[in-house]
């Protein structure tokens, strides 16, 4: 019995942050016993023992407990396990900041409000032998804090992004060790513009929009080994210059002048800054989690000189610096080269550029008051030869534990996710950004929204969308309940539209579903209502959202006037169903919450609200009035349609798609639903279908064109390799990712789970094209293992590796089974229920996953397989007919029997239909007809 894991509030050892006086504990464990002989405990102490939560028979991982607890306090903890022959503990502590204790120290800064890098600095000696020491400080803009010239702390562009005026977020760091260093000490800290001060926003951006100074504040609380303490604060004592960066700002980059003499200290200004704001720390640090090397140095067709990581991310390029004093080596970022040239332009207004002028000292060199969205570096200026061991990028996000990932058979669906992985790092930027590079980089809410219930399972977000949520509220409370349009709003009051909005109510609850913690609602739930109310009081129907701005199914392809990007899905109807589904979360929250009035209330309105929808939009027989693959799948998702009509929605969307030539016409809204709808409605193999298309518009036609990210629009690069002409081609943007979840859910197999996956639902669709998946997702029960590959024999056998950590439950339920399966060898009924342990399970299924050619496949796919053809072409001249080139690229996409009705000189008798059939039904489809032989040479 091993404890392996505990997490606070679904951190590790946190330090300074605000916890809320409630603790969340969790912890994993390894465990031969059953759940029933097991018992935990926690102990929680201070100087003295605070609390004991007795023994508990464990019936789930964590304790939830609130506790009272004081400003800059260290408290140790201890989880206890036990069982009849068995006992283990593990320790881990936290650290709580300022909390509401009021700063003494003073805001400082430089009298020049237009310097572009303000240093501040303090020297100081320490009397005695330091036993332990906090730093708790912020900036605005951004800043870091050196100690002796050493960086303090691993965290970049502190304090994050929030709404400064609303609140500022203060860090806690341990400066124990590199105060014991030394007596002689000074404290400097550097700061730049940020997002604070510097220019952001679209259109040329705004200069000052949260203030006109860079200014900080700090209070560095030392306690010797006699227990005697000290504070250097923040106050008129400390001395102020300028620092070596010339220009700094999160679209321009950064100017950097080593050759800069640092002198001129002057003493600082006290600032009448607000102190009021201050509050413990919400955001993950951003730190660099790993650095990318140079895998190509590119001499273009232009001559320009180009660095290739080889990986489009966010994060900045550092490099050795080899040049002499005066030199001035300036690299340029971008996304895609252009005919084998450097490429910049879908950066629109940002400069995105890092001007170095050498000291002659050789040295690493990196920016550090802004970042970049990038693959490749343009370097100019250089007068030496460039290697590529002397560069190497630095990729930043914050600062989130990977929880999940999916592998397959298939090498571009591989590409695919792990481009979808990519995106979410680059744009996990303390706030879900839309993109890294160009000038935007905002918190947008609806591409958060459609996206969260895949980041959730691809990373550890809990923390990360619990601080996003805490500005979702913010800016909500500036607007009578509206959400922004993007959260920190950065000076635009814009918003209240549909699915944007509705992330104020989304997010909290895909969070709390996904981690089964209701902390986020409990910090949410008065802004989830007053969205709700806000929509009910805009609305110029009653039970309908109209009247109102709507971004519509965003980007969709199936829009009547190219110009506008909103689709073809009537914008009242999405707006509609979201205003329904936004009332039903808030029912569901209050629930949780106990507030059973309210619970009742907004039940009711999620009721009316459907009604209202039906009447409106559905007929009697169950047509829907819009005939998109949008509309459908919205009415379909959230279950608008009656039971007994369900299967005629179900047969309008197919056909609708079949109409779509099998390819999405889907937008922002449509395009994460598809899939889902599809698979679980009977039509996985459509689904699966449509996953795998290669050709525009499809999830695969950007990893054919080389993309390392998930892209803004379907096609933001042309077969040709040219950009889009419509603008708007961020190659970074995660929102068409949101597929991922289909793949964890309906091909990887986690469909449902419950409590923060304390019992999980493993239902596998299979699908011939996917014959070896494999794949985990990390709860904090621990990692959950999952491994299966179709067609392993001649028998068709199916096994199943499964690895189910303690504590956790799985439910298992398998396709195509006669209701008996293998488990480690020994017979067993479906469905499965299986505990903590490692299980093997195989099975043959009734049918095959060989799949053989039929009727109803389009033409296009028969005529490639020659064999096939050959068999075929004897029996009618319908195949001769498609043999011309010309006659297949015009009637492909159309089967037999359409071809039959539809073109007048086509005639294939019932007779001949047989035989076609005949043929076709037992002739393996040509990529099948490989993997046989491939097996039967294994």
């Amino acid at each position: 019995m091993e404890i392996n894991q505990i997490t606070i509030n679904h951190m590790t050892e946190p330090l300074g942050y605000d916890l809320d006086n409630h603790l969340r504990v969790a912890f994993n464990l390894t465990n031969s016993a059953t759940i029933q002989d097991t018992k935990k405990r926690i102990v929680v102490k201070a100087d003295k023992e605070i609390y004991d939560s007795n023994w508990q028979v464990y019936k789930n991982n964590f304790f939830d407990f609130a506790l009272n607890l004081q400003p800059r306090t260290r408290y140790e903890l201890t989880i206890y396990v036990k069982n009849a022959n068995d006992e283990s503990s593990k320790s881990s502590f936290f650290e709580t900041g300022k909390m509401a204790e009021p700063f003494t120290a003073s805001w400082i800064g430089n009298n020049d409000k237009d310097i572009q890098n303000t240093l501040l600095a303090k020297k100081f000696t320490l009397t005695k032998p330091v036993k332990s020491a906090r730093l708790y400080m912020t900036g605005l803009g951004v800043y870091e804090a050196y100690l002796n010239n050493e960086k303090v702390g691993n965290e970049l562009l502190a304090p994050g992004t929030t709404a400064y005026d609303q609140l500022i977020q203060v860090q806690t760091y341990d400066v124990t060790k590199p105060l014991q260093k030394s007596a002689n000490q000074e404290l400097l800290i550097s700061l730049g513009d940020g997002w604070y001060k510097g220019n952001f926003g679209f259109d040329g951006g705004q200069d000052n929009i949260y203030g006109n100074r860079q200014m900080a504040i700090a209070e560095l609380h030392v306690q010797y080994t006699d227990n005697s303490t000290e504070i250097i604060l923040s106050d008129a004592s400390w001395k102020t210059t300028s620092g070596k960066i010339t220009k700094s700002a999160i679209y321009y980059g950064e100017d950097y002048d080593d050759t800069h003499v640092i002198a001129n200290w002057q003493p600082v200004t006290l600032l009448d800054h607000s102190k009021e704001i201050l509050h413990d720390r919400l955001s993950l640090p951003l730190t660099i989690s790993e650095y990318l090397p140079v895998k190509e140095i590119i001499k273009t067709p232009a001559g320009e000189t180009v660095l290739d990581f080889g990986q489009n991310h966010a994060g900045w390029p550092e490099f050795f610096n080899r040049e002499n004093t005066g030199t001035t080596l300036k690299l340029e970022v971008g996304e895609i080269l252009k005919n084998g040239n450097f490429y910049r332009d879908n950066l629109r207004e940002a400069r995105a550029a890092f001007y170095y002028t050498s000291n002659g000292e050789q040295k690493w060199v990196r920016p550090h008051f802004t970042y970049y969205g990038y693959r490749y570096v343009k370097v100019t200026g250089n007068t030496k030869p460039l290697t590529k061991a002397d560069f190497r990028s630095a990729i930043i996000y914050s600062n989130m534990k990977t929880t999940g990932a999916i592998k397959t058979d298939n090498p571009k669906v591989n590409r695919l996710l792990a481009n979808v992985m990519w995106s979410q790092k680059s744009n996990f930027f303390d706030v879900p950004t839309d993109c890294p590079q160009r000038d935007e980089r905002l918190g947008w809410s609806g591409d958060a929204d459609i996206f969260s219930s895949t980041a959730v399972l691809n990373m550890d977000t809990y923390a990360f969308f619990k601080k996003y949520a805490k500005d979702m509220l913010i800016e909500q409370k500036q607007h009578t309940g509206m959400l922004t349009m993007y959260a920190p709003a950065m000076g635009n009051d814009s918003g209240g539209a549909a699915i944007w909005g509705d992330a104020a109510t989304v997010i909290p609850w895909t969070v709390y579903e996904a981690y089964g913690d209701p902390a986020i609602l409990r910090q949410n739930y008065s802004s989830m209502k007053a969205w709700v109310d806000w929509i009910s009081q805009s609305t110029s129907t009653p039970n309908l959202w109209t009247g109102c701005f709507q971004f519509g199914d965003w980007l969709s392809l199936d829009g009547e006037n190219p110009a506008m990007p909103t689709g073809k899905t009537d914008e009242d109807f999405i707006a509609s169903i979201y205003y329904y589904y936004s009332s039903s979360i808030v029912a569901a929250s209050a629930k949780v919450l106990g507030q059973q009035e309210d619970a009742h209330q907004y039940a009711e309105q999620a009721k009316a609200i459907k009604q209202a929808i039906r009447a409106e939009y559905i007929t009697q027989n169950g047509r829907l009035a819009i005939d998109t693959q949008t509309a459908y799948a919205l009415a379909l998702r959230f279950d608008l349609i009656p039971k007994e009509q369900k299967k005629r929605v179900v047969k309008d969307l197919v056909t609708r798609l079949g109409k779509d030539n099998n390819h999405l016409k889907t937008g922002f809204v449509g395009t994460p639903l598809i899939c889902q709808v599809l698979s679980e409605n009977g039509e996985h193999k459509l689904a699966t279908q449509i996953f795998l298309n290669k050709d525009f518009p499809s999830w695969l036609y950007a990893v054919n064109l080389g993309a390392t990210t998930i892209w803004e629009r379907w096609n933001s690069v042309l077969p040709d390799g040219s950009m889009n002409p419509e603008g708007m081609n961020s190659l970074n943007h995660y929102s068409i990712g949101a597929i991922m979840q289909w793949v964890y859910q309906q091909v990887l197999g986690l469909h449902q789970q419950e409590n923060g996956y304390q019992k999980v639902e493993f239902a596998p669709q299979f699908d011939y094209r996917l014959k070896q998946v494999q794949g985990h997702y990390e709860s904090s029960y621990g990692d959950l293992q999952i491994e299966y590959q179709l067609e392993k024999d001649e028998k068709h056998t199916i096994e199943i590796n499964l690895t189910i950590p303690f504590g956790q439950t799985v439910t298992v339920k398998l396709p195509r089974t006669n209701g008996q399966v293998q488990v480690n060898g020994v017979n067993k009924e479906l469905p499965l229920t299986l505990n903590g342990g490692k299980y093997t399970i195989s099975y043959q299924p009734v049918t095959s996953y060989i799949e053989y050619y039929n009727l109803a496949m389009p033409v296009k796919q028969i005529m490639t397989d020659p064999e096939l053809v050959k068999n075929l072409a004897p029996i009618n001249n319908v195949f001769n007919f498609l043999q011309d080139s010309k006659n297949l690229e015009t009637f492909g996409g159309s089967s037999l029997t359409e071809l039959n009705v539809m073109l007048p000189f086509i005639n294939i008798s019932d007779d001949d239909f047989a035989k076609i059939k005949e043929i076709m039904v037992q002739t393996p489809l040509a990529s099948e007809r490989k993997f046989l032989n491939e097996r039967r040479t294994v």
